[in-house]
């Protein structure tokens, strides 16, 4: 992004009273598919949204709000969703959120189309770690469903959690008309 164009957000003054970081809570989510772990990037900052908090911010929501004002500033460029190109879903839990990435592979290399996520409501805190991946997963194919279905090829979903390979073993997911095929870090869903 050119630097003049982007000159109001990196001027935007840290949030000092509630409407203030609600204003900018609300800018940065509607921008969210074009940030990477946009729900990490503000879990400090929404914690500020509790009834019983009080701002200023802390030392760690402002390097948040900072480093979110920077992400704004360098998103990476996102491409068009193309049907006929091989797919690949990403998925990461963290302790308090999920991520996922939506890319495709072409003559450039791998390229984003989208980037989700969200925070973990409290009971989804309490999972283990293996659930809270498989949960990304789960809510990452909701999240690209549409794209996913208009493939003509199989797609891959990756995931850095190897213990989900014996997990998914153990069970016959679902709405899935076929097989299963797992790799060192990844499996791939055979669509047809």
């Amino acid at each position: 992004m050119y630097r003049e164009k982007v000159q109001h957000i990196l001027n935007w003054p840290p949030p000092r009273n509630l409407k203030a970081l609600q204003s900018f809570l609300g800018f940065a989510n509607f921008y969210r598919h074009f940030i990477k772990n946009h729900s990490k990037k503000i879990s400090s900052l929404t914690s500020f949204l509790k009834k019983d908090s009080c701002l200023p911010l802390n030392e760690e929501a402002l390097i948040q709000f900072h480093q979110l004002k920077e992400a704004f500033t360098t998103a990476p460029v996102l491409s068009h969703f193309n049907p006929s190109l091989p797919t690949i879903v990403e998925t990461d839990a963290y302790n308090y959120s999920l991520g996922t990435v939506l890319s495709q592979v072409s003559d450039s290399g791998k390229n984003p189309i989208a980037f989700n996520s969200r925070k973990l409501i409290p009971a989804e805190l309490n999972y283990e770690i293996h659930y809270k991946e498989l949960l990304g997963i789960v809510w990452a194919l909701k999240c690209w469903r549409a794209f996913l279905l208009s493939l003509s090829s199989p797609f891959e979903v990756l995931t850095n959690h190897s213990s989900l390979q014996m997990f998914l073993l153990a069970i016959k997911p679902a709405g899935l008309n076929s097989s299963l095929n797992f790799t060192s870090q990844s499996l791939t869903a055979l669509t047809s």
